[in-house]
């Protein structure tokens, strides 16, 4: 992971991109690389698995960057919020449901 991390970073290096890379601006490209993600899905069950792909790895990429540009360490923040996770969807209430955490 943190090979590819690193040459992700580099990408943004090389063509000087990280001034334009604010976290207010990415998160809105995130947002809108999930808008584009779902486009896919919008009107039925058939889709194109490359193109959903691309879509997919777009919205990573930024996500990469956002947790650079806000320093934080990708798997600190995502254990740190599984451990969250874990104490809202208790297995014995969450197993099977699709039930929000604070209705369970």
């Amino acid at each position: 992971m943190e090979e590819l991390k690193a040459e992700i970073i580099n990408f943004q290096k090389e063509r000087d991109w990280k001034k334009f890379h604010t976290p207010e601006n990415l998160a809105k490209s995130i947002s809108i690389e999930a808008a584009e993600l779902l486009e896919h899905f919008q009107w039925g069950k058939e889709y194109d698995s490359s193109e959903v792909a691309d879509e997919l790895a777009d919205v990573l990429i930024y996500c990469i960057y956002m947790a650079d540009a806000m320093d934080f360490d990708i798997k600190e923040i995502i254990q740190n919020k599984m451990q969250k996770n874990a104490i809202k969807y208790p297995i014995d209430k969450a197993k099977g449901n699709a039930t929000k955490y604070t209705e369970l």
